[in-house]
């Protein structure tokens, strides 16, 4: 990925690059003064970042703000397209990371930019096309494929080893057994914390992880035994409900 100390934002508000990477490839820690929308065609990229992780899914997107310290894991073989935006491009451009749906129309966008020429004519096509995409990233669907991290170690250590054995039993009064605290008082930290109650912080942990499983083509069946669905259609139910396609037409798709 382009480093964003090469970029310039001198002539045009935004930089597009189209980087495709192997299977397993990662990238460590690092961080961009600029915003990044990174848009996946196909594969499946985890990024992690200080406050939780991201996992993306073909046709979707993940919005970093500038100065997001991340990471990224490779699923699958993966075709990315990058937009590095000036922070000072729009005064709301999204303030949190997020993982987004990409609309057709941003997405053909994205691919034009792509032979936008850097220097431009006001008032030309490739000034409309750069502040379109500006526009059409104020107005992105967020989707909940974002699992932030709780603050506190313990409800931290409680999550590892939720995500380390995804098919044990989690349920709310067993978590909270485990921190020896009450049900409320459990889901009420973590509600202050992360946005989502226990449960629905582990089902949302457990399709993060069905996401990437996926991409490496393993069974359905599998998949939903080793993430504690107790059958096939169970977990065929959920996906659908999220995603709006069965698990084992989304990759096929």
């Amino acid at each position: 990925m382009q480093s964003s100390a090469s970029l310039s934002f001198a002539h045009r508000p935004l930089v597009p690059v189209a980087h495709d990477y192997p299977h397993g490839a990662t990238e460590p820690w690092h961080q961009h003064d600029c915003a990044q929308l990174l848009h996946i065609i196909s594969g499946v990229v985890r990024v992690d970042t200080q406050s939780g992780c991201w996992v993306i899914p073909p046709g979707r997107g993940v919005w970093l703000p500038a100065g997001t310290r991340h990471a990224l894991r490779i699923t699958g073989q993966v075709a990315a397209r990058t937009l590095f935006i000036d922070p000072l491009a729009r005064a709301d451009l999204p303030a949190a990371c997020q993982i987004v749906q990409i609309s057709a129309l941003l997405r053909e966008l994205i691919v034009a930019s792509l032979a936008l020429p850097e220097h431009y004519v006001g008032g030309s096509r490739e000034e409309r096309i750069y502040e379109l995409i500006l526009d059409e990233i104020r107005g992105m669907t967020v989707l909940p494929f974002g699992l932030a991290e709780p603050q506190t170690a313990i409800l931290r250590q409680l999550c590892r080893s939720m995500q380390a054995r995804p098919a044990d039993d989690w349920s709310s009064q067993r978590a909270a057994r485990l921190v020896n605290m009450s049900e409320r008082t459990l889901n009420r930290h973590f509600q202050q914390q992360t946005a989502l109650t226990w449960s629905e912080w582990v089902r949302r942990a457990r399709l993060m992880e069905a996401l990437i499983r996926l991409a490496q083509g393993q069974s359905v069946l599998a998949i939903a035994l080793e993430l504690g669905y107790g059958s096939h259609s169970a977990f065929t139910a959920m996906f659908r409900r999220v995603m709006g396609i069965s698990p084992s037409d989304y990759f096929n798709d």
